[in-house]
């Protein structure tokens, strides 16, 4: 079975310029091509961003319930049960949880 490789053509000059200004590595400056991430406030924000840079969870349904909920058990010292998946988000967003949790 022979496969083709598909990939994306790069601005060369775009990505040894990210490169240099913002002293990052040849892969990153690369992808943040691709992602089109090329003005410097973006890549900035990118690199570096802040609490008002994410989203607002609470954009989320029902997450004022859960997050109600969970205070309820936090109070009564009731067992929390924390599950997730096992993928790379999963297992770190599980053990974020249960730090935060502790």
């Amino acid at each position: 079975m022979k496969k083709k490789w598909e990939y994306y053509s790069c601005n060369e000059e775009k990505i040894e310029e990210i490169q240099e200004k913002f002293g990052v590595t040849r892969l990153l400056a690369t992808i943040l091509v691709n992602r089109g991430i090329t003005q410097e406030d973006k890549i900035r924000k990118f690199l570096e961003p802040t609490r008002e840079d994410f989203y607002d969870p609470f954009l989320m349904p029902d997450m004022e319930i859960a997050v109600n909920r969970i205070i309820e058990a936090m109070n009564k010292k009731e067992k929390i049960m924390i599950y997730g998946d096992y993928d790379v988000d999963g297992i770190t967003s599980i053990s974020v949880l249960q730090k935060f949790l502790r």
